[in-house]
Formats: structure tokens, sequence, C-alpha cells
């Protein structure tokens, strides 16, 4: 990790917490995300607690990872992750191969259980109550081959309280995806467009979205994308962890970048443009070049 990259965000991440006001819990302008940003020492040696990112605003925070470790067996792969992000807006969780985020993922999701630290979402631990409140696409096919695509939105509309059968239906039609045909008669990238309809057919308060674009034909990324975008409220917020950053970087209001199982860098899409003169996608292959 470059040393002289900043923590300059202003958007949804900060690098350092305000801190709140006793009474009111909102955030003093003093301490803004402009008086906390500092050069940053390499990764490997940064003190975690430093780059802690913090919501801006007064509203609780959606997701907040404190200090989590996680490892398995011998092998550490998270080391003292911390970051939080609010309501709201699409953070891109990027970095290289090993680098922790689909573990990271995983977490949030309930699927793993950390060997230390916490994870808070809405304010509570991971647990039924909020895997009600999350929607995720895993990197890898979830559904059952031998069912109709009509089948899956059946089930998932009996399953999830909050999905929409009528928003699902539209978007198999505009991406040519038959409602007839079982999964396993569908291409690679046609059975990920099913996944991904399914899981942005809820309405969740955040979208965990890992490698959403892989297979998917470049043609479709696009209307995907702004499917994306158009499928989740103000309220709401999407993590996307995606080696695709070219793809994806128009629609990202916030970067995490992970470097040996932590936050390494937190920014705004914007603060990157104005600051460092380069697109998200430059900077990414400037800091983890081989």
């Amino acid at each position: 990790m470059d040393e002289n990259l900043k923590s300059t965000d202003t958007g949804n991440i900060l690098p350092e917490p305000p801190r709140p006001d006793a009474e009111t819990g909102a955030m003093n302008d003093a301490q803004a995300a402009v008086d906390t940003q500092a050069a940053m020492p390499p990764a490997e040696t940064q003190p975690a607690d430093t780059m802690t990112a913090q919501v801006l605003g007064t509203r609780p925070a959606l997701l907040a990872l404190s200090h989590v470790n996680k490892n398995y067996g011998s092998k550490k792969v998270l080391d003292d992750l911390s970051f939080t992000i609010g309501r709201g807006g699409v953070i891109g969780l990027l970095g290289p191969n090993g680098s922790g985020k689909t573990t990271t993922i995983k977490l949030i999701a309930g699927l793993l259980v950390p060997n230390s630290g916490e994870i808070l979402i809405n304010g509570m631990a991971p647990s039924p109550a909020t895997a009600a409140m999350i929607s995720y696409l895993p990197e890898r096919n979830f559904l059952p081959l031998g069912e109709k695509v009509s089948y899956l939105i059946d089930y998932f509309a009996d399953f999830y309280r909050d999905f929409d059968r009528r928003k699902a239906y539209e978007m198999l039609g505009r991406l040519g995806v038959s409602e007839k045909e079982r999964l396993k008669n569908l291409s690679k990238g046609t059975r990920e467009k099913v996944q991904l309809i399914l899981v942005m057919s809820r309405r969740a308060e955040l979208y965990i979205l890992d490698e959403p674009l892989g297979g998917v034909d470049p043609a479709a990324r696009d209307y995907i994308l702004d499917t994306i975008l158009s499928n989740y409220s103000e309220n709401g917020s999407i993590l996307i962890s995606t080696h695709l950053i070219s793809d994806v970087e128009r629609v990202l209001d916030d970067v995490i970048f992970m470097a040996d199982g932590r936050a390494a860098f937190c920014a705004s899409v914007r603060s990157i443009h104005e600051k460092h003169g380069k697109t998200v996608d430059e900077l990414f292959r400037e800091v983890y070049k081989c």
C-alpha cells in the first residue's frame, strides 16, 4: 500500500470517527472529515483503530465492524478489521485475491462467526432478525439447477415478505430470460442474471453482492448496474465486492480497499477523482501492482 495515499473520504465513510455529541448524537462540525484526513502509513504497520471508517450524519450506522478477527486454523484472514457505513450509498469492497473480502461478506451475512470483534447490522449482532434485512448474492450459484425460473420466483416470494414478484418478472423480461426455463438449461451468465434478479427484487436494507458481474456478458452489464441503482432505497445501502472495477465505478459512492485482512484505505469516489486525479480503477492498479 502506497504510504503517500490519503484517506480523503467526504461521503459515507471516514478514516477516523468524529465524536458524537453526548446529548444529540450529532456529529460536531469541527470534527468533520476534512479535519481528520491524514497521510497513511503502509497497511502492515498502520494501527487498526485509526482506520475505522465512520458514517456521516445523525442516523444510526447501518453496518459496523469493530476489531474483527477471523482465522481459518492457523491462517489469519481478517486482522483487526474495522469500518462503518451508513445508509443510502453504494460502497465498493475492493482488494486483491486473499485480502479477506469474501470472508468479510460471509461474516456480515451471518454465514461465519468471527474469532473476536463485533459486527452490528442496524445496531444488532448477526441473527435471523438481521438476516431478514440483508439480501445476499454469493459469488457461486446457490439455486437448485433442476427448478424452473418461475418456481424460484414463487419460492422467494413465499420465503421473503419483502420480495416484489412484479419487479422480478419485469427484470426477467428486460434481460430476455424465460420464466419457463430450468436453471440447468441456462448458460452460466444467464444463471447469474437470475440470481441477481432474485436478490435485487427484495426490498432489503442492505444488499451484499459478491462479484455480481463475473459471468455476465458486457452487453447486459449496464442494465444490471442500472437495475442495482434503481432497486434500493435511500435508507438502504449496497456493498459490492468485485474485480471489475472499471465497470462498476460509475455506480459507486465510496470504496474500501482491503489489504492483509484490514480496511487499508477508505474514501469517496469523488475525493479519489479530485485529490488523486485518478479513477478508482487506476488508483487500485497503482496501489496493488505486482
